[in-house]
């Protein structure tokens, strides 16, 4: 279940920064109104998954796998595109995310 609530933070945090740039620097209502929704479900469902993680996991694997999926995001809805280096970067973040759930000890399993 700790799993779960930290991938709804995440999920959240996600549909938040997606808002965020569709609001036009909260020019547009209704994107505005989901950023500040899904920012605050963010943040809530980080402080219960806080109950079970250490702070600096769960926040690697939050912040890590927020920027993999808003650069995902970025690339299918507004056509923001990255360059080889930031693939080459967001790759070594999954990877850190990999060894942290499959090697850590402070990690929830």
């Amino acid at each position: 279940m700790p799993y779960l609530i930290l991938a709804l933070a995440i999920l959240a945090e996600t549909i938040g920064t997606t808002a965020l740039q569709a609001s036009q620097q909260f020019t547009r209502p209704l994107p505005a109104l989901i950023t500040v929704i899904g920012y605050g479900a963010a943040f809530y469902l980080l402080s219960i998954a806080l109950k079970t993680f250490p702070v600096g996991i769960a926040y690697a694997l939050w912040s890590g796998l927020g920027i993999v999926f808003i650069a995902a995001i970025g690339f299918a809805v507004f056509g923001q595109k990255l360059d080889l280096a930031a693939i080459f970067g967001m790759g070594l973040i999954l990877a850190g995310i990999v060894v942290i759930n499959l090697f850590s000890s402070t990690a929830t399993h």
